[in-house]
């Protein structure tokens, strides 16, 4: 069985109440769902399903840490995550994926919680994510560095953006 299908939950078998489960993510998760933001990481996933009648609220806490690119010189760094959400599923006749309610087929009654998941593990990074200071890769961060350096100098301080100095020309022909 592959990871992804141990993600999947038959709804109507079920009993009322609270059933919880537990996955322990590795980079196959990430490989297996060819995952392009993130490379690889190790992730606690804890699932509580509530059952009240045809609703389903799912609580998801993960937890852990996931390997994605440094902004600033694209190295592979580690990146601490953790992130509780709740999402309630009902049974519909066409599946579909709303922000916080998810419609799941009656006729098939599973729930595939392998994007869910991942949704929230990604929600859970940072939107700037680099390196501590001093950890960069040195070769990248000194060519950055030469680059930012030669595009400012020739931008150089008298640079004007030429549509300001069409302004210009039409407050100086106002003025006269």
């Amino acid at each position: 069985m592959s990871i992804l299908e141990a993600m999947k939950i038959d709804l109507k078998a079920l009993s009322e109440g609270h059933t919880h489960f537990a996955h322990e993510l590795d980079g196959a998760y990430f490989e297996a769902l060819d995952a392009q933001d993130i490379s690889d990481g190790t992730v606690s996933v804890e699932l509580d399903v509530q059952r009240t009648g045809d609703v389903f609220v799912v609580d998801i806490h993960v937890d852990g840490t996931v390997t994605v690119a440094c902004d600033r010189c694209l190295d592979p760094m580690d990146q601490p995550i953790e992130n509780d959400s709740r999402v309630s599923v009902v049974f519909g006749d066409e599946p579909e994926n709303d922000d916080d309610v998810v419609v799941v087929s009656e006729a098939d009654g599973m729930l595939d919680t392998s994007w869910l998941i991942y949704e929230q593990i990604a929600l859970a990074i940072p939107i700037k994510h680099v390196h501590a200071p001093g950890k960069c890769n040195v070769a990248m961060t000194k060519k950055f560095e030469e680059l930012s350096t030669a595009r400012s100098s020739d931008e150089g301080e008298t640079a004007v953006d030429p549509r300001w100095s069409a302004l210009q020309q039409l407050t100086n022909n106002d003025k006269q």
